[in-house]
């Protein structure tokens, strides 16, 4: 990989692959799951089929993305608008403690402060990736207000 700056910018059709790559590389290492290949790049080409589903940004060093993740939408009543839910954060490894995922972060926070409809930025996190958490409270989220229970099929 090149040492050069690092741009961001919403993924198109053409990164899918790197994506699909990043989403196998994230699942076993965060959580111990392997992922099926065929499977995972279904939902990312149904992300980008459909974007009523979601969007992935992504962070470019050079011309390698060394950097990707999901936005997926939560109607909220309450706030009468959009919760943009940050999901499928990777991050290769030689691009780490760079600080890419913080300018990701910071490029999706000003679209964010640019739309009115939009009304906050949220993600979930295992409880034990603690590095990632650790992250998340420097670039000012907190884990105080909830708690995310779930039931997958």
């Amino acid at each position: 990989m090149q040492d050069s700056a690092v741009s961001y910018r919403g993924a198109h059709i053409d990164d899918r692959q790197t994506i699909v790559d990043f989403q196998i590389a994230m699942a076993r290492e965060t959580e111990e799951v392997d992922l099926d290949r065929v499977t995972c790049t279904r939902g990312v080409e149904a992300i980008f089929a459909d974007p009523s589903l979601g969007r992935y940004f992504v962070a470019e060093q050079g011309k390698c993305v060394v950097a990707s993740l999901l936005i997926t939408y939560e109607w909220s009543d309450w706030r009468n608008g959009v919760v943009w839910w940050i999901q499928s954060v990777y991050v290769r490894p030689e691009a780490r403690r760079q600080h890419v995922y913080a300018g990701l972060y910071n490029y999706i926070r000003s679209l964010v402060d640019l739309d009115d409809g939009v009304r906050g930025i949220r993600l979930y996190v295992d409880r034990r990736n603690t590095r990632a958490q650790e992250v998340y409270t420097r670039l000012g989220m907190n884990g105080e207000h909830y708690q995310v229970f779930e039931w997958m099929k």
